[in-house]
C-alpha cells in the first residue's frame, strides 16, 4: 500500500548515495551515513515554509489568548458557545490551530519509510524499492564504526545471523553504537523541546501540562523504543533533531516570543535613533530660531470728547448764540439782561465759560483733540 512512499526514500538515498560515491567508497558506511544525513537535509528544506507557518500560526495564537480568557470567563460553563465564539474569532484573526502540526505529520510517513527500508536490509538480499541487488548488498553490509546501518540494539532470526556472520561486526559493537546513538537522541529531543516551549512563550493550564509531558515524555519514550531502531534510524532522529536546533535558534534569534526581553530588545534596536548632530546647523549657517507669534494689536478706544462736544445739545437755557439770552438777547426765564451781567440762568458765575472756549462760549471751538489719547 506504502510502497510508492518507500520507493520514493528510497530513491532520494539512491541519488545522494550516488553523489557521494564519486569520491567516496561506494560500499563504505560514510558513504550510506551522508545519504540518510542528506535525506534529512532534503525533507527538512521542502518543509521549511511548514516551520515558518508553524512559527506563525503560534505567534498569532499567543496574542488572541487574552480574548480567549476573557470569551471563557463570558461564556462560564457554556462549552459549545465558547467552542463556536472561540472558532469564529480564529477566523476573523486568520489563525489556524491545525498549521502548529504542519511541520510534524509529513515527517512520520518519512521516518516510518526509513524504518521499512532499513529493517528490510540484509545481506544477500535482492533488490527492493528502486536498489538494483548490488546497491542493495552494499547498504545492508555498510557499517558505522563496527555497526551496520541496519543491524539494531536487539536483533532476532535470519536477520541476526546475517548480519553477525559479517566480518569484523559483534554484539558489541552493534549496542555500543546504537546506545551512544539512543542517549544522543534521547538529550537532543529534550532540548529540543525545550526549544519550542521557549519559542511558544509562556502557556497555562491544559497547554502547559502538554508541554511537560512532551517535554520529559518523548525523551523516554524514544529510550525505550530506540532499542528496536535500526541504526541507520537512529542517525535519521539525531540529525533531524539537530537541524531543529539550529533552527529553533534561527527563529529565536530573529523572531523571539513577543513580550520577552529579547522581543523588547529587539524593538528598541529597530527604533529610529535621531542623531543630535543632525538637528544641529551646518557649520557656517546661521541658526534659524522659530518666530514667536505676535499679540494681536489692540483697538484704540474711542474718543468721547469731540462727539460730546458736537452732538450734546447745550445746557437748558442757553440759546444758540452762547450767551445765555434767547435769540431776542434776553433769557427765557427773565425778562431783563441780568442774566448775562451777574450770572447765568443756572447759577453759573459769570464769565462762566468754560476754559478754553471762546468768547461766545462754543465748546466745539477748543482744540479738535482735546481729551483724544495719543497713538502709539
Amino acid at each position: 500500500m506504502l510502497d510508492w512512499l518507500y520507493t520514493a526514500i528510497a530513491w532520494v538515498m539512491k541519488q545522494w548515495h550516488s553523489l557521494f560515491s564519486t569520491f567516496l567508497d561506494p560500499a563504505g558506511g560514510i558513504t550510506w551515513a551522508l545519504s540518510i544525513v542528506f535525506l534529512v537535509i532534503t525533507i527538512r528544506v521542502l518543509l521549511f515554509r511548514l516551520f515558518v507557518k508553524q512559527v506563525k500560526s503560534q505567534r498569532a495564537m499567543q496574542e488572541i489568548q487574552p480574548e480567549i480568557q476573557k470569551l471563557r470567563k463570558q461564556y462560564g460553563a457554556d462549552k459549545q458557545g465558547f467552542s463556536q465564539a472561540m472558532m469564529a474569532l480564529q477566523k476573523e484573526r486568520g489563525v489556524n490551530p491545525l498549521a502548529s502540526c504542519l511541520p510534524i505529520l509529513p515527517q512520520i510517513p518519512v521516518f516510518i519509510s526509513l524504518f521499512h527500508v532499513l529493517r528490510r536490509l540484509a545481506p544477500d538480499k535482492p533488490g527492493l524499492y528502486s536498489w538494483d541487488n548490488e546497491l542493495t548488498d552494499q547498504a545492508a553490509r555498510a557499517d558505522l564504526f563496527g555497526a551496520p546501518i541496519s543491524s539494531s540494539f536487539n536483533m532476532t532470526g535470519a536477520k541476526e545471523q546475517a548480519i553477525l556472520g559479517l566480518d569484523g561486526v559483534t554484539y558489541g559493537s552493534i549496542r555500543i553504537v546504537a546506545f551512544v546513538l539512543i542517549v544522543v537522541m534521547c538529550t537532543t529531543t529534550f532540548f529540543t523541546q525545550k526549544q519550542i516551549m521557549k519559542r511558544s512563550g509562556p502557556v497555562e493550564g491544559q497547554a502547559a501540562m502538554i508541554q511537560k509531558l512532551l517535554l520529559y515524555g518523548m525523551p523516554i519514550s524514544l529510550f525505550v523504543t530506540g532499542f528496536f531502531f535500526p541504526v541507520g534510524v537512529l542517525l535519521y532522529w539525531f540529525t533531524n533533531n539537530l537541524w531543529t536546533m539550529g533552527q529553533q535558534f534561527y527563529i529565536l534569534k530573529k523572531l523571539p516570543p513577543p513580550g520577552s526581553p529579547a522581543a523588547l530588545a529587539k524593538a528598541a534596536a529597530d527604533k529610529p535613533q535621531i542623531d543630535p548632530k543632525a538637528l544641529a546647523p551646518k557649520p557656517g549657517a546661521k541658526p534659524v530660531r522659530p518666530k514667536p507669534g505676535r499679540p494681536a494689536a489692540a483697538a484704540a478706544p474711542e474718543s468721547t470728547v469731540g462727539t460730546d462736544a458736537s452732538q450734546t445739545p447745550p445746557p437748558h437755557g442757553t440759546g444758540p448764540s452762547g450767551n445765555g439770552t434767547g435769540p431776542s438777547g434776553t433769557g427765557a426765564e427773565g425778562s431783563t439782561g441780568s442774566t448775562a451781567a451777574g450770572g447765568s440762568a443756572n447759577g453759573r458765575p459769570a464769565g462762566g465759560n468754560r476754559p478754553g472756549q471762546g468768547s461766545g462760549g462754543n465748546r466745539a471751538s477748543g482744540p479738535a483733540n482735546r481729551g483724544k489719547r495719543k497713538r502709539r
